[in-house]
């Protein structure tokens, strides 16, 4: 049998490396709704975009801006996209609970960027200490991690007092506590002349992923090689977004979103890398976008603790392993 020449077998890998990849039928269309306006917390799909990987992958994706007035969790279950955004693990389980048969294929962040924040103060150093302080945050909060702070520090309803997306109150009042981003509140406090004291929830605790990637199980069962694809895909957009040059992300992130600018990017993008916002936790050792049964367990244990679900909520149809790892038997 003739061999082909050592350099002939190297150009031929070579070759088929820059090839595209096809997973699925060419440019099959799939709409994308965001859980935000476009900024960096979203730059891996913007990366994704810019740079033709979705095409790559044989994907028309179309993406489509979240905001305040868009509810992501109904848009997904009446199927009015493909894909959607869900914001925190409470976006799956509430479809589980509502009968929706949605599931999250993958977890982007590992860490929910969640923050409350404080003026600079001797009496605050913990989350601990601002148990009976009062606190803005918003009425999606309280239905979500206000939960779990009332259940594991001993905090009230007493101390809500309502968040308006007006920084106002808490640059005039240094007795006062906020809810906020990690990658974009400290920011903007700090340009208005304050530096914050930031307090991450999911670095004291919080047990939930966040980012999650929401796909109808229709779509899993008829069309399961273009949501790997997707997947995959948004997996490189994410790693060329966070390791590589970001400048194509951000020049389509800033034409979808105006108010937004390379500085405030470059920040948002700082942050999610400091924290290890979507590298850390299972993603340090395995992939962006990784989830496990325990760590899905562990988030549903504790908000039936809290008594947000009743413990016989089937939680396992929040979310299916298939499509990022199958490493996670729930012990």
């Amino acid at each position: 049998m003739l061999m082909a020449p050592r350099f002939l077998v190297s150009a031929i890998i070579a070759l088929a490396a820059m090839m595209p990849i096809r997973l699925c039928a060419a440019d099959e269309p799939l709409r994308v709704l965001l859980d935000w306006k476009a900024g960096a917390e979203r730059g891996g799909f913007y990366q994704a975009q810019a740079l033709g990987l979705f095409k790559k992958h044989g994907l028309a994706v179309t993406l489509i801006q979240g905001g305040p007035a868009v509810n992501n969790q109904q848009m997904i279950a009446a199927g009015a996209v493909d894909i959607a955004l869900g914001s925190n693990d409470f976006a799956a389980l509430n479809l589980v609970k509502a009968g929706a048969n949605v599931r999250a294929v993958m977890a982007l962040f590992q860490k929910d960027p969640q923050i409350l924040m404080t003026h600079p103060r001797e009496d605050i150093k913990s989350l601990s200490d601002m148990a009976g302080k009062p606190i803005m945050i918003s009425s999606m909060a309280v239905t979500s991690y206000w939960s779990w702070l009332r259940s594991a520090y001993g905090f009230s309803d007493s101390q809500i007092r309502k968040f308006t997306n007006n920084d106002g109150p808490f640059l005039h009042d240094k007795s006062a506590i906020e809810q906020g981003y990690v990658t974009s509140s400290p920011y903007l406090i700090e340009k208005a002349g304050v530096k914050p004291s930031v307090y991450l929830l999911a670095d004291n605790g919080y047990p939930s992923y966040a980012g999650l990637v929401l796909v109808p199980q229709k779509l899993i069962d008829q069309r399961p090689a273009v949501v790997q694809a997707f997947v995959d895909a948004t997996i490189e957009g994410w790693d060329s977004f966070l390791d590589g040059d970001p400048a194509p992300a951000y020049a389509l992130i800033n034409v979808d979103n105006p108010d937004m600018t390379d500085e405030i990017d470059a920040y948002a993008r700082m942050k999610l890398k400091e924290y290890g916002i979507l590298q850390g936790g299972d993603a340090e050792r395995l992939r962006i976008g990784q989830m496990t049964a325990n760590r899905w367990k562990l988030f549903f244990d504790t908000m039936v603790k809290a008594r947000v679900y009743d413990a016989d909520l089937d939680y396992t149809k929040a979310f299916t392993l298939d499509f990022v790892g199958k490493e996670s038997a729930v012990h």
